[in-house]
């Protein structure tokens, strides 16, 4: 679908790996998309995927997961939101999914 065609907005989480050393290092990319359907929305993910790790040492997993967009994209707009359930209390969900000490990230502020 052409991005300026009408449709629906899409974002898609793409997961990547590179094996190159020890540990693998793991990247997860946000993309969104214009789209007549969820399946594809994720098709041009996928696609955009391949195009992305050409040249690079990373690969695609594989893995794609795709949320449609309630409001136009903009300042604040939600862009994704993946629900899961846990009988873990919250430091330790946080811990275990998100905060896991080896995440390449810096503090705010």
């Amino acid at each position: 679908m052409d991005e300026d065609a009408d449709g629906q907005w899409y974002a898609v989480r793409c997961v990547f790996h590179n094996e190159a050393g020890a540990p693998v290092v793991y990247e997860e990319r946000i993309t969104i998309w214009r789209a007549g359907s969820l399946d594809e929305a994720i098709a041009l993910a996928e696609a955009e995927a391949v195009e992305y790790t050409d040249g690079i040492s990373f690969t695609y997993s594989g893995l794609a997961q795709a949320f449609h967009l309630f409001d136009e994209p903009g300042h604040g707009a939600e862009v994704y939101s993946l629900m899961r359930d846990s009988d873990l209390p919250p430091d330790e969900y946080l811990t275990r999914f998100l905060d896991t000490g080896d995440e390449r990230q810096g503090a705010a502020g």
